[in-house]
């Protein structure tokens, strides 16, 4: 395959415009909350549209479908637990952040827990997030390597300096605005797919459902429970707590937040992102059911890997042209996911670390440099860790097994903080203390389904944490009586 001039060019504007972007903020970033919160004064649809667009990665826009053509359809189980999880956001966790006034979410441990746990939270959120903006940029260039045959390292290192380079510039307002362009790509793209798909399988869209019937991918997604296999009940409890990382306690997302003018405003992009998170979910999966269905009717894609099978749909099914749109979509996804990664990273480092060490007379133009430069050298970590997530394969399992190791533990001790007074610091340690090495060993040697990962890592750090919390607290009492 050939990606041909007209799709060169028109992904070369697409990249160009996301720079021009970067370049317009550039100058306008004079103090760090300009920087890392946009001045806080953001209006409410831009980080809507942000928040869906930072998160909806690659890794999503190729995954989700490949799911679907792998397996089955349980992850439309999410469509539903988005919804679910806004009044918790909107009610629960988001006012503490606005009445705390806070720059990161890791502010919040800090006044819960004390300095060391803010400190460590802040280190697991940045292990996370740096091995996940590397699956965010590896999932690009995979699509283009099977769109146009550029070297799977070379886009690597293209996606990875592209992103860096508005992100330095812009700041956050940067990243903002040109996740707006991107959402717009990124679902524009989807619907194009979709629409195609109809038109191509013989009895559109009842074709496409008696298909997947039939080959067990819809029914399928049942609730019998397996430890190799997704079903209903176990996807909407993973989802459940992953979402509620994602959305609740990550700074990617936080940050989206505190940059918001109100509340009111708050509320309105929680709303909005779930109800698009639903649509979007469902689209993907449907996608990847109609490319199942299509690829049964129409020779083609047979030794083409799965994870690649939506690109190399795009480049030998779509005219020139909107080839090239469709796979700007995959660029948008991958970009605003690792600029959103990196500025928020940056933002952690230089207020939860730095923070502690930097002058109280300090110029704020000196702060702005100093995020620049962070910025750039995590772009460049990043870009370094997509080499190594290119030897794991499978796009969402490389996803899962990052997230079960870091993230989890996160949520545990936000949950902990929030739910229980008897909760330590000491209880949570001891549950991460468990919690990793079992985690590795599910994933590595127990064979089970990459799903039960994070809800295994969430799990096991709550309950020990709790056990030896109260503990702790039962020997405190017998120790002052």
């Amino acid at each position: 395959m050939s990606f041909g001039t007209v799709n060169t060019v028109i992904l070369g504007i697409y990249l160009l415009g996301m720079l021009g972007i970067g370049l317009c903020f550039a100058r306008r970033q004079r103090t760090r909350e300009d920087y890392f919160l946009a001045g806080r004064n953001m209006p409410w649809l831009p980080v809507a549209m942000s928040m869906f667009a930072s998160l909806t990665s690659a890794i999503t826009f190729m995954a989700v479908p490949a799911t679907a053509y792998r397996e089955n359809v349980a992850l439309v189980v999410v469509c539903l637990v988005s919804p679910l999880l806004a009044p918790v956001l909107i009610f629960g966790i988001y006012p503490i952040y606005r009445r705390l006034n806070v720059t990161t979410a890791y502010e919040y441990i800090g006044h819960r827990f004390g300095a060391t746990a803010h400190l460590a939270v802040s280190g697991l959120f940045i292990l996370a997030r740096l091995g996940w903006m590397g699956t965010v940029i590896y999932a690009p260039a995979l699509a283009l390597n099977v769109a146009t045959g550029l070297n799977l390292h070379l886009g690597i290192v293209l996606m990875g300096i592209m992103a860096t380079a508005y992100t330095v510039m812009g700041g956050l307002a940067a990243v903002l605005w040109t996740d707006v362009v991107q959402y717009v790509i990124l679902v524009g793209g989807a619907i194009w797919v979709a629409v195609v798909l109809v038109i191509r399988v013989p009895g559109g869209v009842q074709g496409i459902i008696d298909v997947g019937q039939a080959a067990g991918h819809i029914q399928g997604a049942g609730w019998e429970l397996s430890l190799t296999a997704m079903s209903v009940p176990v996807v909407a409890v993973s989802f459940f707590l992953q979402m509620m990382q994602d959305y609740g306690t990550d700074q990617v997302t936080v940050q989206r937040m505190l940059a918001v003018r109100s509340r009111r405003g708050v509320m309105r992009a929680v709303l909005f992102n779930a109800g698009t998170d639903a649509v979007m979910i469902a689209l993907l999966l449907f996608i990847g059911l109609g490319l199942f269905a299509f690829y049964r009717a129409v020779p083609g894609g047979a030794g083409v890997d799965v994870d690649s099978i939506l690109p190399h749909f795009i480049m030998t099914q779509l005219p020139v042209g909107v080839s090239g749109l469709v796979i700007s979509a995959i660029f948008a996804a991958a970009m605003s996911s690792m600029d959103s990664g990196i500025n928020s990273l940056a933002t952690v480092i230089e207020n939860d670390f730095v923070g502690i060490w930097r002058r109280a007379d300090e110029e704020e133009m000196a702060g702005v440099m100093r995020a620049r430069v962070l910025t750039l050298v995590l772009g460049i970590a990043a870009t370094g860790l997509a080499f190594y997530i290119s030897r794991i394969g499978h796009l969402i399992k490389g996803f899962a097994t990052f997230m079960s190791l870091f993230n989890a533990p996160v949520l545990a001790l936000f949950l902990l903080g929030l739910l229980s007074r008897h909760a330590r610091f000491g209880g949570w340690v001891a549950g991460v203390a468990v919690a990793l090495p079992a985690t590795l060993w599910l994933q590595k040697s127990a064979g089970v389904h990459w799903v039960y990962y994070f809800p295994f890592s969430f799990a096991c750090t709550f309950a020990i944490g709790w056990g030896v919390s109260l503990g702790l607290e039962l020997c405190q009492k017998k120790i002052d009586q």
